[in-house]
Protein backbone atom coordinates (compact mmCIF):
# COMPACT_ATOMS: atom_id res chain seq x y z
CA UNK A 1 0.00 0.00 0.00
CA UNK A 2 2.91 2.50 1.03
CA UNK A 3 4.78 1.23 -2.48
CA UNK A 4 1.66 2.51 -4.25
CA UNK A 5 1.22 5.82 -2.21
CA UNK A 6 4.89 6.77 -3.52
CA UNK A 7 4.45 5.43 -6.74
CA UNK A 8 1.31 8.25 -7.00
CA UNK A 9 2.53 11.30 -9.56
CA UNK A 10 2.86 14.56 -7.25
CA UNK A 11 1.84 18.05 -7.96
CA UNK A 12 3.70 19.64 -9.76
CA UNK A 13 3.72 23.11 -8.16
CA UNK A 14 5.04 22.63 -4.88
CA UNK A 15 6.45 25.77 -3.46
CA UNK A 16 5.50 26.48 0.15
CA UNK A 17 5.80 30.09 -0.75
CA UNK A 18 2.96 30.69 -3.10
CA UNK A 19 -0.33 32.29 -1.82
CA UNK A 20 -2.60 34.58 -1.32
CA UNK A 21 -0.50 36.47 0.69
CA UNK A 22 2.57 36.89 -1.70
CA UNK A 23 0.58 36.92 -4.75
CA UNK A 24 -1.37 40.29 -3.30
CA UNK A 25 2.12 41.76 -2.60
CA UNK A 26 3.11 41.45 -6.04
CA UNK A 27 -0.26 42.43 -7.10
CA UNK A 28 -0.48 45.86 -5.24
CA UNK A 29 3.02 46.76 -6.94
CA UNK A 30 2.14 45.83 -10.36
CA UNK A 31 -1.31 47.89 -9.89
CA UNK A 32 0.21 50.85 -9.09
CA UNK A 33 3.64 50.72 -10.81
CA UNK A 34 1.48 49.19 -13.99
CA UNK A 35 -1.20 52.42 -13.60
CA UNK A 36 1.81 54.81 -13.87
CA UNK A 37 3.32 53.15 -17.08
CA UNK A 38 -0.14 53.31 -18.56
CA UNK A 39 -1.13 57.03 -18.11
CA UNK A 40 3.09 57.96 -19.19
CA UNK A 41 1.96 56.11 -22.21
CA UNK A 42 -0.98 57.79 -23.38
CA UNK A 43 0.40 61.32 -22.17
CA UNK A 44 3.11 60.21 -24.50
CA UNK A 45 0.35 59.55 -27.49
CA UNK A 46 -0.81 63.14 -26.28
CA UNK A 47 2.29 64.82 -26.70
CA UNK A 48 3.02 63.48 -30.09
CA UNK A 49 -0.18 65.67 -31.37
CA UNK A 50 -3.10 63.48 -31.77
CA UNK A 51 -5.00 66.26 -33.23
CA UNK A 52 -2.31 66.91 -36.03
CA UNK A 53 -2.69 63.10 -36.52
CA UNK A 54 0.84 62.28 -35.28
CA UNK A 55 1.66 58.87 -33.70
CA UNK A 56 -1.81 57.90 -32.82
CA UNK A 57 -3.31 54.97 -35.54
CA UNK A 58 -6.76 56.34 -37.17
CA UNK A 59 -9.10 55.47 -37.39
CA UNK A 60 -9.22 54.41 -33.39
CA UNK A 61 -13.50 55.12 -32.93
CA UNK A 62 -13.80 55.06 -28.74
CA UNK A 63 -10.05 54.77 -28.19
CA UNK A 64 -9.35 58.09 -29.25
CA UNK A 65 -7.85 60.01 -26.03
CA UNK A 66 -9.03 63.87 -25.54
CA UNK A 67 -6.54 66.03 -26.91
CA UNK A 68 -5.20 69.61 -26.09
CA UNK A 69 -1.88 71.08 -26.91
CA UNK A 70 0.89 69.72 -25.06
CA UNK A 71 2.41 72.14 -22.58
CA UNK A 72 6.35 73.10 -23.62
CA UNK A 73 6.68 74.26 -20.09
CA UNK A 74 8.36 72.78 -17.76
CA UNK A 75 10.93 72.20 -20.57
CA UNK A 76 12.01 68.62 -19.05
CA UNK A 77 7.99 67.71 -18.93
CA UNK A 78 8.38 64.93 -21.62
CA UNK A 79 12.20 63.90 -20.49
CA UNK A 80 9.97 62.82 -17.19
CA UNK A 81 7.22 61.34 -18.30
CA UNK A 82 8.82 59.38 -20.80
CA UNK A 83 11.75 58.27 -18.85
CA UNK A 84 8.67 57.39 -15.93
CA UNK A 85 7.14 55.07 -18.35
CA UNK A 86 10.16 53.42 -20.30
CA UNK A 87 12.20 53.29 -16.92
CA UNK A 88 9.21 51.69 -14.69
CA UNK A 89 7.96 49.39 -17.29
CA UNK A 90 11.58 47.88 -17.25
CA UNK A 91 11.65 48.13 -13.42
CA UNK A 92 8.35 46.38 -12.79
CA UNK A 93 9.80 42.86 -15.49
CA UNK A 94 11.18 41.26 -12.64
CA UNK A 95 7.74 41.86 -10.71
CA UNK A 96 5.55 40.37 -13.82
CA UNK A 97 7.66 37.56 -13.42
CA UNK A 98 7.30 36.85 -9.71
CA UNK A 99 3.72 37.35 -9.73
CA UNK A 100 3.34 34.96 -12.88
CA UNK A 101 5.19 32.40 -10.70
CA UNK A 102 3.25 33.00 -8.00
CA UNK A 103 -0.25 32.39 -9.71
CA UNK A 104 0.90 29.53 -12.32
CA UNK A 105 -1.08 26.79 -10.37
CA UNK A 106 -4.14 28.87 -11.46
CA UNK A 107 -3.00 29.10 -14.94
CA UNK A 108 -3.34 25.73 -15.45
CA UNK A 109 -6.08 24.72 -13.24
CA UNK A 110 -7.97 21.60 -14.84
CA UNK A 111 -10.59 22.13 -16.04
CA UNK A 112 -9.85 25.48 -16.79
CA UNK A 113 -13.71 27.24 -16.06
CA UNK A 114 -15.89 25.53 -13.87
CA UNK A 115 -18.53 29.12 -13.68
CA UNK A 116 -19.56 31.72 -15.66
CA UNK A 117 -17.69 34.06 -12.87
CA UNK A 118 -14.22 32.04 -13.49
CA UNK A 119 -14.82 32.25 -17.03
CA UNK A 120 -15.20 36.32 -17.14
CA UNK A 121 -11.90 35.84 -14.81
CA UNK A 122 -10.06 33.78 -17.74
CA UNK A 123 -10.78 35.89 -20.23
CA UNK A 124 -9.56 39.40 -18.13
CA UNK A 125 -6.62 37.40 -17.51
CA UNK A 126 -6.21 36.19 -21.27
CA UNK A 127 -5.95 40.44 -21.92
CA UNK A 128 -4.02 40.70 -19.27
CA UNK A 129 -1.08 38.57 -19.25
CA UNK A 130 -1.00 38.50 -23.44
CA UNK A 131 -1.34 42.32 -23.22
CA UNK A 132 1.58 43.41 -21.13
CA UNK A 133 3.80 40.66 -22.32
CA UNK A 134 3.23 42.03 -25.85
CA UNK A 135 3.92 45.64 -24.63
CA UNK A 136 6.81 44.15 -22.59
CA UNK A 137 8.32 42.84 -26.05
CA UNK A 138 7.83 45.45 -28.50
CA UNK A 139 8.64 47.83 -25.93
CA UNK A 140 12.09 46.39 -25.25
CA UNK A 141 12.16 45.44 -28.62
CA UNK A 142 11.97 49.05 -29.70
CA UNK A 143 14.67 50.04 -26.94
CA UNK A 144 17.06 47.80 -28.57
CA UNK A 145 16.31 47.80 -32.11
CA UNK A 146 15.23 51.67 -33.55
CA UNK A 147 12.82 50.62 -36.23
CA UNK A 148 12.90 47.24 -37.03
CA UNK A 149 9.13 46.24 -37.13
CA UNK A 150 7.30 45.07 -39.83
CA UNK A 151 4.40 47.35 -38.86
CA UNK A 152 3.96 50.70 -36.91
CA UNK A 153 5.44 50.35 -33.72
CA UNK A 154 3.00 52.91 -32.67
CA UNK A 155 -0.33 51.74 -34.07
CA UNK A 156 0.45 48.50 -32.10
CA UNK A 157 1.49 49.31 -28.84
CA UNK A 158 -1.21 51.42 -28.99
CA UNK A 159 -3.89 48.90 -29.34
CA UNK A 160 -1.78 46.34 -27.28
CA UNK A 161 -2.22 49.25 -24.67
CA UNK A 162 -5.94 49.20 -24.92
CA UNK A 163 -5.82 44.93 -24.63
CA UNK A 164 -3.77 45.33 -21.49
CA UNK A 165 -6.07 48.36 -19.91
CA UNK A 166 -9.04 46.13 -20.65
CA UNK A 167 -7.77 43.50 -18.80
CA UNK A 168 -6.63 45.48 -15.88
CA UNK A 169 -9.87 47.12 -15.06
CA UNK A 170 -11.68 43.78 -14.95
CA UNK A 171 -9.01 41.65 -13.30
CA UNK A 172 -8.90 44.69 -10.69
CA UNK A 173 -12.26 44.91 -10.51
CA UNK A 174 -12.68 41.10 -9.53
CA UNK A 175 -9.37 40.90 -7.50
CA UNK A 176 -8.58 43.96 -5.53
CA UNK A 177 -11.21 42.60 -2.59
CA UNK A 178 -9.61 39.60 -2.11
CA UNK A 179 -6.07 41.54 -2.75
CA UNK A 180 -6.97 43.42 0.17
CA UNK A 181 -8.14 40.33 2.50
CA UNK A 182 -4.95 38.52 1.84
CA UNK A 183 -2.67 41.63 2.28
CA UNK A 184 -4.38 42.11 5.93
CA UNK A 185 -3.83 38.30 6.87
CA UNK A 186 -0.40 38.42 7.93
CA UNK A 187 2.20 41.36 8.78
CA UNK A 188 5.06 42.02 6.31
CA UNK A 189 6.89 42.78 9.39
CA UNK A 190 6.18 39.39 10.39
CA UNK A 191 7.19 38.25 7.03
CA UNK A 192 10.72 39.89 7.12
CA UNK A 193 11.44 38.34 10.53
CA UNK A 194 10.10 35.22 9.65
CA UNK A 195 13.65 33.03 8.46
CA UNK A 196 13.38 29.75 6.11
CA UNK A 197 13.38 26.98 8.72
CA UNK A 198 10.27 29.15 10.16
CA UNK A 199 8.75 29.30 6.33
CA UNK A 200 5.21 27.61 6.53
CA UNK A 201 2.83 27.31 3.41
CA UNK A 202 -0.33 29.42 3.64
CA UNK A 203 -3.79 28.14 4.36
CA UNK A 204 -5.61 26.23 1.96
CA UNK A 205 -7.28 28.75 -1.00
CA UNK A 206 -10.60 28.87 -2.94
CA UNK A 207 -7.78 29.79 -6.25
CA UNK A 208 -5.98 26.31 -5.27
CA UNK A 209 -2.54 28.62 -5.02
CA UNK A 210 -1.48 27.06 -2.34
CA UNK A 211 0.37 23.64 -2.87
CA UNK A 212 -1.85 20.60 -1.37
CA UNK A 213 1.68 18.34 -1.22
CA UNK A 214 4.23 21.13 -0.20
CA UNK A 215 7.96 20.90 -0.60
CA UNK A 216 10.60 21.66 2.00
CA UNK A 217 11.44 25.62 1.46
CA UNK A 218 14.18 26.59 -0.19
CA UNK A 219 14.54 30.13 0.74
CA UNK A 220 12.07 32.03 2.52
CA UNK A 221 9.53 34.60 1.73
CA UNK A 222 11.69 37.42 3.26
CA UNK A 223 14.14 35.97 0.38
CA UNK A 224 11.95 35.70 -2.39
CA UNK A 225 10.74 39.49 -1.86
CA UNK A 226 14.02 40.51 -1.74
CA UNK A 227 15.37 38.12 -4.71
CA UNK A 228 12.76 40.19 -6.73
CA UNK A 229 13.57 43.96 -5.20
CA UNK A 230 17.06 42.91 -6.14
CA UNK A 231 15.97 42.48 -9.31
CA UNK A 232 14.26 45.53 -9.77
CA UNK A 233 17.03 47.64 -8.26
CA UNK A 234 19.12 45.62 -10.93
CA UNK A 235 17.37 46.95 -13.84
CA UNK A 236 17.08 50.56 -12.89
CA UNK A 237 20.55 51.18 -12.01
CA UNK A 238 21.37 49.98 -15.23
CA UNK A 239 18.98 51.93 -17.31
CA UNK A 240 17.77 55.04 -15.39
CA UNK A 241 21.13 56.65 -15.91
CA UNK A 242 19.51 57.33 -20.04
CA UNK A 243 17.01 59.86 -18.23
CA UNK A 244 18.45 60.93 -15.15
CA UNK A 245 21.97 61.61 -16.88
CA UNK A 246 25.17 62.75 -15.05
CA UNK A 247 27.61 60.25 -13.64
CA UNK A 248 24.76 57.75 -13.62
CA UNK A 249 24.83 57.49 -16.97
CA UNK A 250 27.46 55.35 -17.57
CA UNK A 251 25.91 52.82 -15.96
CA UNK A 252 22.80 52.60 -18.35
CA UNK A 253 24.21 49.17 -20.10
CA UNK A 254 21.09 48.00 -21.11
CA UNK A 255 20.54 50.72 -23.26
CA UNK A 256 22.56 51.30 -26.84
CA UNK A 257 21.17 54.76 -26.88
CA UNK A 258 21.53 55.41 -22.97
CA UNK A 259 24.85 56.47 -22.77
CA UNK A 260 27.85 57.69 -25.89
CA UNK A 261 28.01 61.21 -24.00
CA UNK A 262 31.38 62.70 -24.36
CA UNK A 263 33.57 65.76 -24.19
CA UNK A 264 33.11 67.11 -27.77
CA UNK A 265 30.01 69.30 -28.57
CA UNK A 266 28.77 66.86 -31.01
CA UNK A 267 29.48 64.07 -28.76
CA UNK A 268 26.14 63.34 -27.57
CA UNK A 269 23.06 60.26 -28.32
CA UNK A 270 22.43 59.86 -32.47
CA UNK A 271 19.03 58.11 -32.75
CA UNK A 272 19.14 58.05 -36.32
CA UNK A 273 22.23 59.01 -38.41
CA UNK A 274 22.42 60.73 -41.93
CA UNK A 275 23.48 58.03 -43.65
CA UNK A 276 20.28 55.98 -42.50
CA UNK A 277 18.60 58.63 -43.42
CA UNK A 278 19.94 58.98 -46.98
CA UNK A 279 21.18 62.30 -46.69
CA UNK A 280 23.39 63.07 -49.54
CA UNK A 281 26.38 65.56 -49.81
CA UNK A 282 24.99 67.75 -52.10
CA UNK A 283 21.80 68.15 -50.35
CA UNK A 284 23.53 70.03 -47.47
CA UNK A 285 26.14 71.88 -49.01
CA UNK A 286 26.53 75.37 -49.78
CA UNK A 287 23.41 75.44 -52.28
CA UNK A 288 21.00 74.43 -49.18
CA UNK A 289 18.85 76.84 -48.44
CA UNK A 290 15.81 77.16 -46.10
CA UNK A 291 11.91 77.66 -47.71
CA UNK A 292 9.67 79.40 -45.31
CA UNK A 293 5.88 79.32 -46.56
CA UNK A 294 2.73 80.15 -45.62
CA UNK A 295 2.98 84.09 -46.43
CA UNK A 296 2.19 85.97 -49.38
CA UNK A 297 4.93 84.82 -51.32
CA UNK A 298 8.02 81.90 -50.04
CA UNK A 299 10.86 83.30 -48.66
CA UNK A 300 14.29 80.92 -48.87
CA UNK A 301 17.16 81.85 -46.87
CA UNK A 302 20.75 80.40 -46.68
CA UNK A 303 22.77 79.09 -43.57
CA UNK A 304 24.71 82.56 -43.82
CA UNK A 305 21.73 84.69 -44.03
CA UNK A 306 20.42 82.66 -40.77
CA UNK A 307 23.41 83.26 -38.70
CA UNK A 308 22.99 86.53 -39.54
CA UNK A 309 19.27 86.76 -38.26
CA UNK A 310 19.34 87.34 -34.51
CA UNK A 311 20.29 84.61 -32.57
CA UNK A 312 19.16 82.82 -29.61
CA UNK A 313 20.84 80.40 -26.93
CA UNK A 314 18.82 78.05 -25.05
CA UNK A 315 19.43 75.11 -22.95
CA UNK A 316 17.03 72.43 -23.73
CA UNK A 317 16.62 68.43 -23.83
CA UNK A 318 16.06 65.84 -26.20
CA UNK A 319 14.04 63.28 -24.32
CA UNK A 320 12.82 60.29 -27.21
CA UNK A 321 10.23 57.34 -26.92
CA UNK A 322 13.47 55.01 -26.18
CA UNK A 323 13.74 56.62 -22.67
CA UNK A 324 16.91 58.33 -23.59
CA UNK A 325 17.04 62.01 -22.93
CA UNK A 326 19.90 64.27 -23.14
CA UNK A 327 20.21 68.01 -22.02
CA UNK A 328 22.47 70.31 -24.38
CA UNK A 329 23.22 74.14 -25.25
CA UNK A 330 21.54 75.00 -28.66
CA UNK A 331 22.34 78.24 -30.72
CA UNK A 332 19.82 79.52 -33.45
CA UNK A 333 16.79 81.17 -34.63
CA UNK A 334 13.56 81.42 -32.93
CA UNK A 335 10.35 80.12 -34.74
CA UNK A 336 8.48 83.13 -34.07
CA UNK A 337 11.15 85.33 -35.81
CA UNK A 338 11.11 83.06 -38.46
CA UNK A 339 7.13 83.28 -38.74
CA UNK A 340 7.38 87.03 -38.75
CA UNK A 341 9.82 86.55 -41.07
CA UNK A 342 7.89 84.60 -43.53
CA UNK A 343 4.89 87.22 -42.89
CA UNK A 344 2.87 85.22 -40.31
CA UNK A 345 2.81 87.03 -37.09
CA UNK A 346 0.24 84.50 -34.99
CA UNK A 347 0.69 81.34 -36.65
CA UNK A 348 -1.73 78.53 -35.12
CA UNK A 349 0.79 75.58 -36.34
CA UNK A 350 3.34 74.95 -38.22
CA UNK A 351 4.21 72.11 -40.83
CA UNK A 352 8.66 71.35 -40.41
CA UNK A 353 9.98 68.99 -43.44
CA UNK A 354 13.18 67.24 -43.54
CA UNK A 355 15.64 66.11 -46.40
CA UNK A 356 15.25 63.22 -45.10
CA UNK A 357 14.23 60.24 -47.65
CA UNK A 358 13.33 57.28 -45.84
CA UNK A 359 11.51 57.27 -42.43
CA UNK A 360 7.91 57.66 -40.77
CA UNK A 361 9.38 61.16 -39.54
CA UNK A 362 10.25 63.29 -42.34
CA UNK A 363 7.39 65.48 -41.49
CA UNK A 364 6.52 67.22 -38.27
CA UNK A 365 3.31 69.37 -37.51
CA UNK A 366 3.85 71.98 -34.17
CA UNK A 367 1.22 73.68 -32.06
CA UNK A 368 0.81 77.29 -31.96
CA UNK A 369 2.22 77.43 -28.38
CA UNK A 370 5.50 75.03 -29.67
CA UNK A 371 6.09 77.28 -32.46
CA UNK A 372 5.80 80.54 -30.48
CA UNK A 373 7.55 79.64 -27.49
CA UNK A 374 10.87 81.71 -26.71
CA UNK A 375 12.92 78.87 -26.97
CA UNK A 376 11.76 76.99 -29.85
CA UNK A 377 14.84 77.03 -32.29
CA UNK A 378 15.66 76.12 -36.08
CA UNK A 379 19.00 75.51 -34.16
CA UNK A 380 22.52 76.04 -36.45
CA UNK A 381 24.79 75.27 -33.70
CA UNK A 382 24.99 73.15 -30.59
CA UNK A 383 27.74 73.83 -27.45
CA UNK A 384 28.88 76.65 -29.23
CA UNK A 385 29.61 74.34 -32.54
CA UNK A 386 28.54 74.02 -35.75
CA UNK A 387 25.81 70.88 -35.36
CA UNK A 388 27.15 67.74 -37.33
CA UNK A 389 25.93 66.18 -39.96
CA UNK A 390 24.30 63.58 -37.99
CA UNK A 391 22.90 66.24 -35.71
CA UNK A 392 21.05 67.94 -38.27
CA UNK A 393 23.26 70.15 -40.13
CA UNK A 394 22.98 72.51 -41.64
CA UNK A 395 19.63 73.30 -39.28
CA UNK A 396 17.19 71.32 -36.82
CA UNK A 397 14.40 72.32 -34.89
CA UNK A 398 14.71 71.89 -30.99
CA UNK A 399 11.50 72.82 -28.98
CA UNK A 400 10.86 72.86 -25.21
CA UNK A 401 9.10 69.34 -23.94
CA UNK A 402 8.50 68.20 -27.13
CA UNK A 403 8.99 64.49 -28.35
CA UNK A 404 12.51 64.15 -29.90
CA UNK A 405 11.51 62.45 -32.96
CA UNK A 406 10.07 65.82 -33.81
CA UNK A 407 12.84 67.85 -33.10
CA UNK A 408 13.65 67.25 -36.74
CA UNK A 409 17.03 67.54 -38.72
CA UNK A 410 17.97 68.31 -41.59
CA UNK A 411 15.45 70.95 -42.02
CA UNK A 412 14.66 71.86 -45.43
CA UNK A 413 11.12 73.95 -44.98
CA UNK A 414 9.14 75.28 -42.35
CA UNK A 415 5.31 76.23 -43.54
CA UNK A 416 3.35 78.26 -41.09
CA UNK A 417 -0.20 77.78 -40.76
CA UNK A 418 -3.03 80.53 -40.23
CA UNK A 419 -5.64 77.93 -39.31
Amino acid sequence: MNERIRSLPRPRWRSPLRGPWLTSVFGSVLLVGLSIVVLTGLLSYIAYGPQLGQAIPSPVRGLGLPTFDWPTRPSWLYRLTQGLHVGMGLALVPVVAAKLWSVIPRLFARPPVRSVAEAIERVSLVLLVGGVLFEIATGILNIQYDYIFGFSFYTAHYFGAWVFIAGFVAHVAIKLPRMITALRSRSLWAVLRTSRADTEPEPADADGLVATDPAEPTMSRRGALALVGGGVLFVVVLSAGQTLGGFTRRAALLLPRGGGEGHDANDFQINRTAAAARIATADVDDSWTLSLLGGPAAVRLGRGELLAMPQHVARLPIACVEGWSTVQTWTGVRLSDLARHAGVEQPLSAVVTSLERDGAFNRALLQANQVLDSDALLALRVNGADLSLDHGYPARIIVPAMPGVHNTKWVSSIEFRKV
